[in-house]
């Protein structure tokens, strides 16, 4: 399990670009159980859409890729620091099964595939009550920068 203040020693990500709230579950270079809870005052909301405010399906898939983030620093006993960052590679399979709306928590379960040369091989789905809301496979690679 991990709270929000090892999330924020891990991850660079801030708000309000920050979409991990608390790891549930995580089995160290296997598999990660992460949510995020969903507010009516996230910033995006105010665009998308104000008549009926839905998650952006590309900011479910990156909270995904967070929680992915995380399973991977922690397979590599790393941690954000000014020198690592996680790069999308390439995302396939998205599909979206419900809107995400204000109310929901998003609990994402992502497993790695394949590791190799710090490319990432991912899968993650996102239920909120149980139902499948977005599934995706997806590649993440960690570079450092200068």
């Amino acid at each position: 399990m991990m709270d929000i203040h090892e999330i924020l020693k891990k991850l660079p990500h801030r708000y309000p670009f920050l979409l991990v709230d608390r790891v549930l579950e995580i089995e160290t270079g296997k598999r990660i159980k992460a949510l995020k809870n969903v507010t009516i005052n996230e910033p995006f909301f105010v665009g998308h859409f104000p008549h009926r405010p839905v998650m952006p399906g590309v900011l479910i898939i990156e909270a995904m890729a967070q929680a992915a983030g995380l399973l991977a620093f922690e397979a590599m006993g790393a941690g954000t620091d000014d020198k690592s960052v996680i790069y999308f590679a390439g995302i396939d399979s998205a599909r979206f099964k419900r809107p995400v709306e204000p109310g929901d928590q998003l609990i994402m379960d992502v497993s790695i595939e394949r590791q190799k040369a710090g490319i990432y091989k991912f899968k993650g789905v996102t239920r909120v009550d149980g139902q499948v809301a977005c599934e995706a496979d997806f590649m993440c690679t960690v570079r450092t920068v200068g």
